[in-house]
């Protein structure tokens, strides 16, 4: 007679009711953040070919009709990313108060209140003419200067009413540097979150389509990580606790599982990661051409971020997914 085990691992997974009893890794529509593109002008509903279902959106009805249905989703939380009119070498429009993000935040507190947390990106790669997330002098990013511009640009959003800031920029230092302007602007209530480990990554393409930032020359590899160091990723992680962040960030996602786990085995403030522009178009790609179930592997990937361990997902899949999880 044939041997057969005592332990048999199929019994919890017999139907959909045991295999939901002992799931391990559970998601939740609250676990996510929708990222939004706000751009100047008026009816405006730009489609970006790279990110199908995401547009360019002018801060009026455009955005309300999309927020609005993320709020009835259940959706917690957008992340807002500006598009100008113009751009210079010094990313004024960084800070003008008159800028798409600083008109967004003020519209969708007013209309959302505290059913909505509003999220902004903190960086100059979107409002310089030259594409980089710093000050450039002769041909080098500058990091002390760019603290400067980074601060200002926070406390413009902040003014607005914006809940959280999340500087993106890679600069050394700057989360204490905008945590002690927020507060000495009489901010401190104003929360970060820091893209603490934002890898120089080739899954960027897609996002660069939207905010039309991609650098006017060279590369983002002197500030942001080498995608070969782990370890250098949990210093990044460390010195941003230290310098109180309220949050830390892995970006991209899917390619750096690994950094997410070990950041959440290491640290005790909540982890978010991002599943990145690149991460988004390589799944609907594939899903057009029909070579797998889009709805499945979205959900798989999303699981998988999860049950790494962050904590908060920021993906632009948020919409889809909150309509399956609700």
């Amino acid at each position: 007679m044939a041997f057969f085990p005592d332990r048999r691992m199929r019994r919890l997974r017999k139907n959909e009711t045991i295999r939901r009893m002992v799931r391990e890794t559970h998601l939740r529509v609250d676990d996510m953040i929708l990222p939004l593109f706000v751009t100047y002008g008026k009816d405006v509903n730009n489609p970006i070919p790279s990110m199908p279902g995401h547009s360019q959106m002018s801060v009026d009805k455009v955005l309300l009709k999309n927020v609005e249905e993320a709020v009835k989703l259940g959706i917690p939380a957008v992340i807002l990313f500006g598009i100008p009119e113009t751009k210079d070498p010094g990313a004024t429009q960084a800070y003008n108060s008159k800028a798409p993000v600083q008109r967004a935040v003020k519209l969708l507190k007013k209309e959302f209140g505290d059913d909505l947390w509003v999220i902004t990106d903190v960086c100059m790669c979107e409002y310089t003419d030259h594409g980089h997330c710093g000050l450039v002098q002769d041909g080098r990013v500058l990091n002390d200067e760019t603290l400067e511009v980074l601060a200002k640009e926070a406390i413009s959003h902040a003014k607005e009413g914006a809940d959280m800031v999340a500087p993106s920029d890679m600069m050394d230092g700057r989360v204490g540097f905008i945590r002690q302007e927020l507060d000495d602007a009489g901010f401190e209530d104003v929360s970060i979150m820091a893209y603490s480990a934002k890898y120089c990554s080739a899954f960027y393409g897609p996002f660069r389509e939207a905010a039309e930032s991609a650098p006017a020359f060279g590369d983002r590899r002197s500030y942001q990580m080498d995608p070969a160091n782990a370890r250098e990723a949990m210093k990044e992680l460390t010195l941003d606790e230290e310098e109180a962040a309220d949050i830390l960030m892995v970006k991209p996602a899917l390619p750096y599982l690994d950094v997410i786990h070990a950041a959440a085995q290491e640290f005790d403030l909540p982890i978010a990661a991002y599943q990145v522009s690149g991460e988004f178009a390589m799944i609907e790609a594939a899903a057009q051409n029909g070579w797998i179930d889009r709805t499945k592997v979205m959900m798989e990937t999303l699981i998988s971020i999860k049950r790494a361990g962050a904590d908060l997902i920021l993906t632009y899949f948020a919409k889809d997914a909150a309509r399956l999880l609700k």
